[in-house]
């Protein structure tokens, strides 16, 4: 059988390079995208191609993807990763930012996405494997805008599932918990930088302090863990639509769910 192509946004680092790895050693052909394309020279040595791609450049990502369709003939798996969170008061976030958090978590991934589906439908197969969050059920103080854009990406991706499965296309989230990244070392930067003067300055730095311990916890959850659910995702005849994974994630929105709002905004607030 031919080798299923395989599109990884995001792969210079964390899950999407555990993922890029992942795919390539199940024995896909991965092509791996990120803006900062010298950090994948170490996926080039293992036979994964790279290419550079921001998700909010759509002449860029339109080239590329038919570069990749020339050369492959197909793209069977997408996996769009590619994101960060900005974190910071509502009143402190500009609406420049809030909108950069949309471009990057939303629309470029939807874009990339509505690229990419013409050759799925073509081929009557396809796996979109949309990088959700917890965030996407469940929230925290001073990250409205990032949980916003992951709630979005779960209704989006849910509505897409539906219309696409008729042409043999699944729609996968992957709802990672705390997971061993610089993502919340980036998302502490956002939150000083954004809520570092004014009303919100005691809380933002008790807060992006508290964020940082976080994720220096040696008991976050390896990327390697989560590449390897959607590897598991992407090769099983029926998966699943969701996929909860990783420290933290289970137990946060199962206490959202049980206990309601109240409770859970109570508990996250300590916690925070």
């Amino acid at each position: 059988m031919e080798k299923r192509v395989a599109l990884v946004t995001g792969a210079s680092s964390g899950i999407g390079k555990a993922t890029a790895i992942a795919l390539n050693q199940a024995g896909y052909v991965v092509n791996g995208v990120a803006r900062r394309v010298a950090l994948m020279d170490d996926l080039e040595e293992l036979g994964i191609k790279t290419l550079a791609m921001d998700v909010t450049d759509e002449k860029v990502m339109k080239t590329q993807v038919e570069k990749i369709l020339a050369t492959e003939g197909r793209i069977d798996v997408l996996v769009n990763n590619a994101g960060y969170g900005s974190y910071g008061a509502v009143e402190d976030v500009s609406i420049a930012e809030a909108r950069r958090q949309f471009e990057v978590n939303i629309f470029g991934l939807a874009r990339l996405t509505q690229l990419v589906l013409p050759s799925m439908r073509e081929h009557q197969f396809g796996k979109i494997v949309n990088i959700s969050s917890m965030g996407g059920r469940m929230w925290t103080p001073y990250g409205a805008w990032y949980h916003a854009s992951k709630f979005a990406l779960e209704g989006f991706s849910n509505s897409m599932r539906i219309e696409v499965a008729p042409f043999g296309i699944d729609v996968i989230l992957i709802e990672p918990g705390a997971i061993k990244t610089q993502w919340g070392l980036i998302a502490a930067d956002n939150f000083e930088e954004a809520s570092s003067h004014g009303a919100y300055a005691t809380a933002a730095k008790t807060k992006a302090a508290n964020l940082r311990n976080l994720y220096q916890n040696g008991k976050l959850t390896a990327p390697e863990v989560i590449a390897n659910k959607i590897v598991k995702a992407v090769t099983v005849r029926r998966p699943r639509t969701h996929y909860l994974v990783g420290y933290g994630a289970k137990p946060a929105v199962a206490f959202k769910n049980i206990f309601g709002d109240r409770l859970f905004d109570w508990l996250i607030q300590k916690i925070m």
